[in-house]
C-alpha cells in the first residue's frame, strides 16, 4: 500500500478502522524528512496491512502539538488504538523493518494489561 497523506480530518478514521498505522512526522524543509521518504514508502510496500501516513507538520500543526512532536522527523506506531512507539530521527529500512516485525509480534492484551496497571499506578489516590 502506498502512503496517506493525514490530516486532522481523516487521522482519528485511520486509527480506528485499521490494525496497525505507522506515522511519519516530516516538514518538506527538513532533509532528514526528505531523506527517509523513499523508505518510508518503499517499507508501505513490504506491510501491505499497514497504513503508512504522513503528517505534514507545517500544514497539521494541530496533530503535530496533540503528539508533542519535537523533532522531525518522528516515526509513531499506532496499534489497535494503542501508541506503540513514538520516537524521532529517520530510521535506516532494515531496523524499520526489525521495529515493525516487532510491533506485529506483540500481545496485545498484555500490552493492554500493562499499560492499565502503569495508569492505575499513576492514577492519584482517592481519600
Amino acid at each position: 500500500m502506498a502512503t496517506v497523506e493525514v490530516t486532522a480530518a481523516n487521522f482519528e478514521e485511520l486509527v480506528e478502522s485499521n490494525d496497525i498505522v505507522v506515522f511519519d512526522f516530516w516538514a518538506s524543509w527538513c532533509g532528514p524528512c526528505r531523506s527517509f521518504a523513499p523508505i518510508f514508502e518503499k517499507i508501505s510496500e513490504r506491510f501491505p496491512d499497514m497504513v503508512f501516513g504522513k503528517v505534514n507538520t507545517e500544514a497539521e500543526q494541530s496533530l503535530a502539538a496533540t503528539f508533542e512532536i519535537r523533532s522531525i522527523p518522528t516515526l509513531m506506531i499506532i496499534r489497535e488504538k494503542v501508541v506503540l512507539f513514538s520516537q524521532a530521527g529517520a530510521l535506516p529500512e532494515e531496523p524499520l523493518v526489525n521495529l515493525l516485525e516487532s510491533a506485529l509480534a506483540l500481545d496485545m492484551e498484555e500490552v493492554r494489561r500493562q499499560v492499565q496497571n502503569q495508569q492505575s499506578a499513576e492514577a492519584p489516590a482517592e481519600a
